[in-house]
């Protein structure tokens, strides 16, 4: 296990990528992109809530304020719903700590380290908690030590609200992957209580296992799935009737999307409904994509497209039936996409209806309007400095991310907050 697995996990990103080190800073107005987008490509469009306008040209519309040091790796964040004040934070070694009043907890929250193999692109991945605060259940991605990854359960006792035994696991799932890189782990709970399921392709370079394309596998996608089954079931989750190919012969019934590289942090606009999700890329871009609420099956084209561009082939691919981003960037501007959320906060009024990410290579943080499926460009909101690895919305809606080479949680605040 590594000592400092933040700077493992910079390198492997640089490589998955294909950089080497990051280019020039954009203008404060955004850096535009002028894909060819002359074939077809299926996307609906379907109005979100209006957002307020992005901020003037050269304003900055936030900036970071530190909420918590002294956090080993800190790779995702999450809430617990009868909990709204403490913060639960995913450190890549395996372990969740509490960050409570500005404080980390002395004792873990979870720790699974002993199961975990951390370093590189692999640890403990992802956290979500049940969104029913009757149910004590937490949810975790992970890379075991066989390398495999895991999606299992975990639950609180009232007895002591602030440990969990880790004798009360139960794996939901377990993929084999022949690979170190491209694991995915993002986890989401929907408004419909079911949880998504980010997996990555399985790494190593242009999807060599076809996993993009493929339906019969798990990897490349975000799953669906029903984890609200008695503990004695037969089956560990239920495939929801309406998940998109639960009819179709030799798919896995619980795919919702497929063709993403390696999704790294899936959330949902709590005004909305729709799903957004930062897709890493192979060599040169970076993509967003957007699920619009009620719709499914959406292929986001992995690998015959990296973004809006083609890639096997390099020229002439066949983008018909494909869903492309609503944003991306190149390769001199970062080389590795943290996906992030739609603020619907109340303390910056005119970030509202913003979707806000990052680029974990180059701290940068950009800003697109949530509103439909027009591909835009983006607006440079802050040069943070900073190793984002991931951003989410509070109970309150306001927004955290992670510092994983820091150590730290930071809060989006107002411009000089």
């Amino acid at each position: 296990m590594l000592r400092r697995p933040w700077l493992a996990i910079a390198l492997a990103a640089v490589l998955a990528a294909g950089c080497g080190t990051t280019g020039p800073t954009p203008s404060a107005t955004g850096v535009e992109a002028t894909p060819d987008l002359s074939a077809p490509v299926a996307r609906t469009p379907r109005a979100s809530a209006s957002p307020s306008g992005p901020p003037a040209a050269g304003s900055a519309p936030f900036d970071l304020t530190v909420v918590a040091t002294g956090l080993d790796g800190p790779l995702d964040l999450a809430w617990a719903p009868d909990r709204p004040d403490d913060l639960f934070v995913v450190e890549q070694v395996g372990r969740i700590r509490i960050v409570r009043d500005g404080a980390v907890l002395e004792e873990p929250f979870l720790d699974i380290a002993g199961l975990v193999t951390a370093g590189g692109e692999q640890g403990l991945l992802g956290l979500a908690f049940d969104p029913d605060a009757a149910d004590h259940r937490l949810f975790v991605y992970y890379t075991a030590l066989d390398g495999s990854e895991v999606l299992a359960s975990y639950e609180t006792t009232d007895a002591d609200p602030d440990r969990i035994d880790p004798g009360s696991q139960r794996i939901l799932l377990q993929m084999a992957d022949p690979a170190s890189n491209h694991n995915g782990g993002s986890l989401t709970f929907g408004a419909d209580g079911y949880l998504y399921v980010g997996t990555g392709d399985g790494g190593g370079g242009g999807d060599p296992l076809g996993s993009g394309r493929s339906l019969d596998t798990l990897l490349a996608k975000v799953l669906r799935l029903d984890v609200n089954v008695a503990d004695d079931a037969a089956e560990p989750y239920a495939i929801p009737p309406d998940n998109p190919f639960v009819d179709t012969a030799g798919a896995r019934p619980e795919i919702f999307l497929t063709g993403l590289r390696n999704p790294w942090r899936i959330r949902f606009d709590s005004a909305t409904g729709d799903l957004w999700i930062g897709d890493v890329g192979q060599s040169a871009w970076e993509e967003i994509d957007v699920v619009r609420a009620g719709d499914s099956g959406l292929d986001f084209g992995w690998n015959v497209m990296e973004g809006t561009h083609c890639y096997e082939p390099s020229t002439g691919c066949d983008r018909s039936g494909l869903t492309l981003p609503v944003a991306e960037y190149a390769h001199d501007l970062g080389c590795s996409v943290t996906g992030g959320t739609v603020y619907r906060g109340t303390a910056i009024p005119g970030l509202v209806g913003q979707y806000v990410f990052a680029d974990y290579c180059s701290g940068r943080m950009w800003i697109v309007p949530a509103t439909d499926n027009e591909f835009r460009g983006l607006v440079l909101a802050l040069e943070s400095g900073r190793s984002i690895s991931a951003i989410a919305a509070a109970p309150d809606a306001e927004v955290f991310v992670t510092d994983l080479g820091g150590g730290a949680v930071l809060k989006v605040v107002p411009p000089g907050g």
